[in-house]
């Protein structure tokens, strides 16, 4: 059993933060069926690298779901959604606003059909304010909040970071957050309410310190000058091999360690002085001392140390990691044709149960027969709905 078990989601979104917040109830239960379109078809199924027919990415993001495949365009389609709010509990949709209205598919539509319905909507800007119509990816959500503007070496461009974190630390997440706390409360009082989560508003958010910093002690951040973006001695470090090490040895007693690991016991001196001067000179000597060696006999040298300086790692070397294999953060996934798929583990534990997902994400439609089944409809209406382009089935496979 997961956590979310009996839970019902609907899930209209696309691409990466609606689908990597579904996935997230998946993995703890939740039945989730994506609505997905035939002419529009999700452009993550495109992302290489593909494992058979659709990407890794698009597998992974969709494990555990089920989907049917609706022309929202057509009025029975919209009839056949209704007819599944009524049995849902959450919907999660990442139009731009204003298009569920138009398609008779909004809150205050479907609020009249299932009242206990929670329904979370995840935008590049929220549902108000001027921008509300825009468009907009990472790049420029991080850009906007601030969170870019700080996150360079001086006199350099931001780099574009690996992860989506506006999408995912942003929309994902906190929409969750928002639909399980939306649920405690519906626990409470037998009625659901609408959620609105803009990946800005997320972004701006995750300005923790620095934001502080800013709104309480009127101090803006810079490029290069705050404790955690490279101003102090808190960095990374290149080894001289080309490879890196990460030094976060901020605190007393790890600072301390660290000098005496380098062979560095003069640098002491220097515990406690925060001022631009004594960090400049404590950058330069760790930035000398680990370009005397490889990576590995860093690695090897701090391997058995307490005092938070780790190897940089390729992903691989990540997803080999002894912390990461005991974490059970890589599991191998049913593939629908007999075989496995490894993908990324769930990351959060529970002591009651663990759950790996029954499958990976699979054709466009893929259930979409045992979905309308469900809703009462027999073979003829079936065939009918396909051959009017309301509901497009997936390929059968050759015999």
């Amino acid at each position: 059993m997961g956590q979310l078990d009996s839970l019902k989601v609907l899930d209209f979104s696309t691409l990466l933060p609606g689908p990597y917040a579904s996935m997230m109830l998946a993995d703890m239960g939740a039945e989730v069926l994506r609505i997905e379109s035939a002419s529009r078809p999700d452009l993550v199924r495109e992302l290489a690298p593909m494992v058979g027919d659709s990407s890794a990415a698009h597998q992974f993001l969709n494990r555990g779901k089920r989907a049917i495949a609706l022309d929202l365009k057509q009025p029975q389609a919209i009839e056949l959604v209704k007819r599944m709010v009524a049995d849902t509990d959450i919907l999660l949709e990442q139009f731009r606003p204003g298009v569920m209205a138009r398609l008779g598919l909004d809150y205050a539509t479907l609020q009249q059909i299932n009242p206990r319905l929670i329904y979370c909507s995840i935008t590049g800007y929220g549902q108000t304010g001027p921008y509300k119509n825009r468009a907009g990816h990472d790049i420029n959500y991080l850009g906007l909040s601030g969170v870019a503007g700080y996150s360079a070496r001086a006199g350099q461009a931001p780099v574009p970071q690996g992860i989506q974190i506006a999408d995912v630390a942003g929309g994902s997440l906190h929409g969750v957050i928002g639909i399980l706390a939306a649920l405690f409360q519906r626990e409470q009082t037998g009625i659901g309410q609408s959620i609105d989560i803009s990946m800005t508003d997320t972004a701006f958010a995750l300005n923790a310190m620095s934001g502080a910093g800013l709104l309480g002690g009127g101090v803006e951040p810079q490029p290069e000058q705050e404790l955690l973006n490279g101003g102090s001695f808190y960095d990374y470090y290149a080894t001289r091999d080309g490879r890196y090490m990460a030094v976060g040895s901020l605190e007393p007693k790890f600072f301390l360690g660290l000098c005496d690991r380098l062979d560095r016991p003069d640098l002491h001196i220097y515990l406690g002085k925060m001022d631009a001067e004594s960090q400049a000179l404590l950058k330069e000597a760790f930035t000398q001392a680990f370009l005397a060696h490889d990576f590995a006999y860093w690695c090897d040298l701090f391997g058995d140390s307490d005092l938070c300086v780790e190897p940089v790692l390729t992903l691989s070397e990540a997803r080999d990691h002894p912390q990461i294999q005991a974490r059970q953060m890589v599991v191998d996934v049913p593939d629908g044709k007999g075989g496995y798929q490894q993908q990324l583990g769930c990351p959060i534990k529970f002591s009651s149960s663990f759950r790996v997902p029954d499958r990976v994400g699979g054709d466009l439609g893929g259930e979409g027969r045992q979905v309308l089944s469900a809703l009462g409809l027999g073979a003829q209406e079936i065939e009918a709905l396909v051959a009017q382009g309301v509901v497009t089935l997936p390929m059968k496979a050759p015999d």
